[in-house]
């Protein structure tokens, strides 16, 4: 019998001026363990002018660019697959970490052995990460794997695909964000499996302020609206779940015998992800590209700019029970 072929996986980050952790990112990434695999990393970067493209490159990256004027969410991830060489397309966010070194060979095991097509993994919040996102994080990624899974909720902040289910589909260059639930929503709408890996964590570090949050949920909620017209985010549903939002982390910061510590940001945090939902759900003009420039390259000069590039967690918070639901 023929010698198996080894695995070949290529990871992609997408990046604006994340010099802050993709260092310890890709050192992660090369200590991983993937027996009888062959792994590169490819650098999509589109117009950092801190250390990104510098640290990168003395990683051993391949770097592609996408100039200011092209960039999309979709069309910067298909840029990388494009220049990926591997046969699996492990997608990871720039602020997030493995955290341990089976990571990669437990996030690609159910597309290699043909259990799923488009897989994500588990995410966890850091030391930095606002409480009601350590919330968010605990009801999206269970501790149980969910190989295939009947939703077409996915998140590219932690997720791998095989190369012949994007390649034959690739991802929607026009959306605002999303990106990722979209192709998802199609594999499965054509017969395909989408997966869950409770064993592939990573530490997904969150640094957003208030306005940078209520902008995320904004503009996801744009795509949300398009890829289920079925739902409808009305104001009596913004106080509804701001109200269970709010009342759910209270009960868990009482319970953590942290309430004072967490209580105003709480509210906050609430306020600006469902405030963002309700708008972005009820907005009916399309956007300039003024606007949309605005949306995909937030002022803010701090690594955590680029959660408009792969942080699509939380968009969707409407279809939750008693919390944040996507799908």
């Amino acid at each position: 019998m023929p010698e198996a072929r080894p695995i070949s996986v290529s990871i992609v980050f997408r990046s604006l001026n994340e010099e802050k952790w993709l260092g310890a990112a890709l050192d992660a990434c090369k200590r991983q363990i993937l027996e009888d695999g062959d792994v590169e990393i490819v650098l999509v970067d589109s117009g950092s002018t801190d250390r990104t493209v510098e640290i990168a490159r003395s990683a051993g990256c391949r770097i592609v660019h996408i100039k200011k004027s092209d960039f999309t969410f979709g069309r910067s991830l298909n840029y990388g697959c494009d220049a990926a060489r591997g046969d699996y397309l492990v997608f990871i966010s720039a602020h997030c970490i493995p955290r341990h070194e089976h990571w990669l060979a437990n996030l690609v095991a159910p597309l290699v052995k043909g259990e799923a097509d488009y897989v994500y993994g588990k995410q966890v919040g850091h030391e930095v990460t606002r409480f009601s996102e350590h919330q968010i994080f605990a009801q999206y990624y269970p501790d149980f794997d969910k190989i295939p899974q009947e939703d077409f909720y996915c998140n590219n902040a932690n997720a791998a695909i095989r190369r012949e289910a994007w390649a034959e589909r690739r991802f929607d260059e026009t959306v605002t964000g999303l990106e990722d639930m979209v192709l998802a929503k199609a594999i499965l709408k054509d017969g395909g499996r989408i997966g869950y890996v409770a064993g592939a964590p990573v530490l997904h570090i969150h640094e957003e302020n208030l306005s940078q949050i209520r902008r995320r949920f904004y503009r996801e909620a744009l795509t949300l609206r398009e890829i289920m017209p079925e739902v409808h985010f009305h104001f009596g549903d913004f106080v509804r779940f701001f109200s269970a939002g709010v009342f759910h982390d209270f009960a868990e910061a009482l319970e953590q015998r942290s309430f004072f510590d967490h209580a105003g940001d709480i509210i906050a945090y609430r306020f600006m992800q469902y405030w963002g939902v309700y708008l972005g759900h009820n907005e009916h003009r399309v956007l300039s590209r003024a606007q949309k420039e605005r949306y995909y390259y937030p002022r803010a000069k701090r690594g955590a700019e680029t959660e408009r590039a792969d942080d699509t967690l939380n968009s969707a918070p409407l279809l939750a029970q008693g919390g944040d639901k996507r799908s």
